[in-house]
């Protein structure tokens, strides 16, 4: 079946603590009150950081100031394929706020686990559970991934 290929730009964005911030799709929206790391799609022309800033700043009313590649996932919707450019951030201003979200959480990894996510974000939780872990084990294979 052939189906549009649509491209988003999504971030890991992390505190100090090392909690991430996650918002929560509206009722109505497709996959409604499910979890998501934030971010949209990329308009004509557009780059994915800035696509990423411009988004960010829509619905929590943050800029990202230190946008960093970090992983992509490739998943096949129905009724579309989605390309998910994911960039961890670590400094931002703003104070976040549900503007265009139902709402938004900032959430240890094991909090996380039990949140319910659309299906194209799970490659990322998994990639995160790997790289905490690693961290803790002294590091890792210094081997990019894609994440899945």
């Amino acid at each position: 079946m052939n189906r549009p290929v649509v491209v988003v730009a999504a971030a890991w964005i992390e505190d100090d603590a090392g909690r991430t911030l996650l918002s929560q799709r509206r009722p109505g929206d497709s996959f409604g009150m499910h979890w998501e790391f934030p971010g949209g799609k990329l308009l004509a022309d557009e780059t994915p950081e800035a696509a990423l800033i411009r988004e960010l700043q829509e619905e929590l009313g943050i800029t990202v100031e230190d946008p960093q590649p970090w992983s992509f996932v490739s998943h096949g919707y129905e009724t579309f394929h989605l390309l998910m450019l994911v960039f961890h951030c670590t400094r931002f201003t703003g104070l976040p706020e549900a503007r265009e979200v139902h709402r938004f959480g900032w959430f240890d990894l094991e909090e996380m686990t039990r949140l319910e996510f659309p299906p194209a974000d799970l490659p990322l939780l998994s990639r995160m559970i790997k790289e905490k872990k690693g961290s803790r084990l002294g590091g890792n294979d210094g081997g990019w991934s894609p994440g899945f």
